[in-house]
């Protein structure tokens, strides 16, 4: 047999080094490319090849297009909701820009290489709707974050009717977990961990009763390994093609801090600050799509995840 061969994009960053981890134990060879603007080398895995590059260059392009590569998982991206608001040209940049970069390399490579984009459950649907979420439901994002992951799920599609692209689109709730960067959107959990090792003050941004779907990070890297065996899907509408990934719980941000402290056996003080602009109210996803198209559904209880991501940052 001949090895399979991943590209992950972001591999150095939080979620990307975890799907490079289950890819690799999964026996495929993989290269990770990444800039390391916000990604770290040395969440590189041992046994994966670094290409260092912004999605954006025609290095990124040239090493999709020659790297005969049978998966391509694009993580890489501009993960700041709050920097999407103060810069959305930037996050067009890199979320779009970067993104239809890759697709026009994979076209040009000629190869039926299937790519699984990191898309948002958790930022794409928008306060317009009753949430649990369902993929069908209209699409109508808070953020130019949102619009930008929708906007390349919607180019994924294009590509996909008009080129022939196999692509698979996971639509990530909240993610948690190790090697957590606090800037994400589940970036809170980063951040209370910090704040709890370091004795101060929790701040909660409104009255705390914004709700998240909160989802731990092996259990997202293993959705990948599952999306990269799932039999092709026929180019249709957009939503044909993507999967919610989370837990179908709501979680408010009092009710994520109480469960933190008691993962961390220690208590916090709360300090309120206003609301955030482009913050949506609640956000859950259903999981019933992902649970009978790829046979995933999460093992890891937001409990046992937090005090696993807890532990990791006392380590470190």
């Amino acid at each position: 047999m001949t090895t399979r061969r991943a590209l992950v994009t972001g591999g150095a960053g939080f979620i990307g080094s975890h799907v490079a981890d289950a890819l690799i134990a999964d026996g495929w060879s993989v290269t990770v490319l990444d800039n390391l603007s916000s990604g770290k080398r040395e969440q590189v895995p041992a046994a994966a090849t670094l290409v260092e590059a912004d999605i954006r260059s025609p290095e990124a392009a040239a090493c999709i297009r020659d790297g005969a590569f049978d998966l391509v998982c694009h993580l890489a991206a501009q993960i700041d909701v709050r920097k999407s608001v103060s810069d959305p040209a930037y996050d067009v940049d890199v979320n779009i820009g970067g993104s239809v970069n890759l697709m026009s390399a994979v076209h040009a490579s000629g190869r039926k290489t299937r790519m699984i984009f990191a898309s948002t459950g958790g930022a794409v649907y928008g306060d317009f709707v009753e949430p649990p979420n369902l993929e069908t439901y209209q699409k109508d994002p808070e953020s130019p974050y949102g619009i930008a992951k929708f906007a390349t799920e919607l180019y994924l599609a294009y590509y996909a009717r008009v080129h022939g692209l196999d692509y698979v689109a996971l639509r990530f709730a909240n993610v948690y977990g190790p090697r957590q960067d606090p800037h994400g959107e589940a970036g809170v959990v980063a951040i209370f961990c910090g704040r709890l090792l370091k004795g101060t003050p929790l701040t909660v941004f409104g009255d705390g009763g914004q709700t998240r779907d909160y989802v731990y990070v092996g259990d997202v890297a293993r959705a990948h390994v599952l999306a990269a065996k799932l039999p092709a899907i026929p180019a249709g509408k957009v939503d044909d093609r993507a999967f919610n990934l989370g837990t179908q719980q709501e979680t408010s941000v009092l009710e994520l801090a109480r469960v933190l402290m008691a993962a961390a056996k220690k208590e916090c003080p709360l300090d309120h600050a206003p609301a955030r602009p482009g913050e949506q109210r609640r956000s859950v996803v259903s999981i019933q799509k992902a649970t009978s198209g790829l046979g995933w559904t999460p093992q890891v209880s937001l409990a046992e995840g937090l005090r696993r991501t807890y532990d990791w940052f006392a380590a470190h």
